[in-house]
Order: structure tokens, then C-alpha cells, then sequence
């Protein structure tokens, strides 16, 4: 059973900052590459930020870009997204997703097999 558990959200201003963290087992956190996808109210889920296959290459969404780090600590086996200039347009609930399946497009949310349960983000404005 694959378990992803995200945490961190939170509310906070304009500009401002928040890491989420994304905790899974070792097995999953070293076979798979996962990302970050968010969903604001009424829209699509859609793609954050990801790694590579090989966890050499990080990718961004345009929206994202030069705001927002995503890491990962291996010996934790868990993954962040550092989030600074945060806008009103950030507010969602973000998921963490793992990919199961090689060659498969990391900004396609039909890629991940497995969901954490999301944790909500809201900035003020």
C-alpha cells in the first residue's frame, strides 16, 4: 500500500511563505518520482512541480516559476515545496503524487497512480 502524507498548509499573506512536506515509505520514496499538483475551487487539478525520472531535473509550471522550490530529502524519504511569494492565485488544496509509470509526462495528472490527501493553502490578500 502506497501512502503519501502531505502537511504544512496554512493561511497566510501575501508574500509570504510556506513549505509543504510530503512524507512516504522508502520503498515508494526511492522506486518513484513524484510532484505537486494543486486544485483551487471549481478548477482542475493541475500540475506544480515535479522530478525527474532519475531525480537529476526538477520541472515547474509557469505559474510557479522562480517562486516555488521543490526538494526532497532521501534519508527522510520525504519531499517539500518551498512556496515564497505566495499570491491570492496560490490558494488551493496541493497534493503530492508519486509516477509509477516510466516515459509517462510529469505535468500530467493522469501519470500519478498515487495521492496523498492534500493539504489546503490559502493566501490572503
Amino acid at each position: 500500500q502506497v501512502q503519501l502524507v502531505e502537511s504544512g498548509g496554512g493561511l497566510v499573506q501575501t508574500g509570504g511563505s510556506l513549505t509543504l512536506s510530503c512524507a512516504a515509505s522508502r520503498r515508494t520514496f526511492s522506486a518513484y518520482p513524484m510532484g505537486w499538483f494543486r486544485q483551487a475551487p471549481g478548477k482542475e487539478r493541475e500540475f506544480v512541480a515535479a522530478f525527474s525520472w532519475s531525480g537529476n531535473t526538477t520541472y515547474y509550471s509557469n505559474s510557479v516559476k522562480g517562486r516555488f522550490t521543490i526538494s526532497r530529502d532521501t534519508a527522510k524519504s520525504t519531499m517539500y515545496l518551498q512556496m515564497n511569494s505566495l499570491k491570492p492565485d496560490d490558494t488551493a488544496v496541493y497534493y503530492c503524487a508519486a509516477r509509477t509509470v516510466r516515459g509517462s509526462n510529469y505535468w500530467y495528472k493522469a501519470s500519478y497512480d498515487y495521492w496523498g490527501q492534500g493539504t489546503q493553502v490559502t493566501v490572503s490578500s
